[in-house]
C-alpha cells in the first residue's frame, strides 16, 4: 500500500493494452496511500485506454487498519511482528459488513466468525477476550445479528 510498483513489472501486463505502465503505477500508488505498510489487492479497470484503480481489501488488512498500528516499512522493518491490539465487537461487525459480499457464509454470523478467525491468526483480542471465546459466544447466541444481512 502506498508504494509504486516498478514499471518493468507492470509493462508486460498493461503494455499490450496500450496503457503506459508508469501511469498505472502512479494510479495504484495514489489509491493505496491510506493503506501504507499493508498488502492490499488493487482492481485495475482499463476503459478506452484510461486506467482506473480500486482498492479491494481483505479481512486481515481491514483488521490491521482497525487496530490503528503505525505504518511499517515491509522491506526493512521487523519481521514476524506481533499484533497484540484489541478490537471491539462493533469493529468486527463493521469489517464483516464490508467483507459480506466476498464471504461464503450463508448468514451474517458466519461472516463474523470468519473475521474472528482472522483476528485469531493475527493475534489480537476482541473486547479483551480471546477470539475463540468470542466465537463460542456467537455460536451460543450471545450476540444478536438479526438486523444484519
Amino acid at each position: 500500500g502506498g508504494e509504486s510498483t516498478p514499471a518493468a513489472v507492470l509493462a508486460p501486463k498493461v503494455g499490450s493494452l496500450g496503457v503506459p505502465p508508469k501511469k498505472v503505477g502512479d494510479d495504484i500508488m495514489k489509491s493505496t496511500l491510506d493503506w501504507k505498510g499493508l498488502r492490499v489487492m488493487v482492481k485495475l479497470t482499463i476503459l478506452n485506454r484510461q486506467p482506473s484503480t480500486e482498492v479491494v481489501p481483505f479481512s486481515a488488512a481491514l483488521i490491521l487498519k482497525a487496530l490503528k498500528e503505525p505504518p511499517r516499512d515491509r522491506k526493512k522493518g521487523p519481521k514476524d511482528i506481533v499484533h497484540d491490539g484489541n478490537l471491539t465487537m462493533d469493529d468486527v461487525k463493521e469489517i464483516a459488513r464490508e467483507m459480506r459480499p466476498k464471504s461464503m457464509a450463508r448468514e451474517f454470523s458466519g461472516t463474523v466468525k470468519e473475521i474472528l478467525g482472522t483476528c485469531f491468526s493475527i493475534g489480537c483480542t476482541v473486547d479483551g477476550k480471546h477470539p475463540k471465546d468470542v466465537t463460542k459466544e456467537v455460536n451460543d447466541g450471545a450476540y444478536d445479528f438479526e438486523d444484519e444481512e
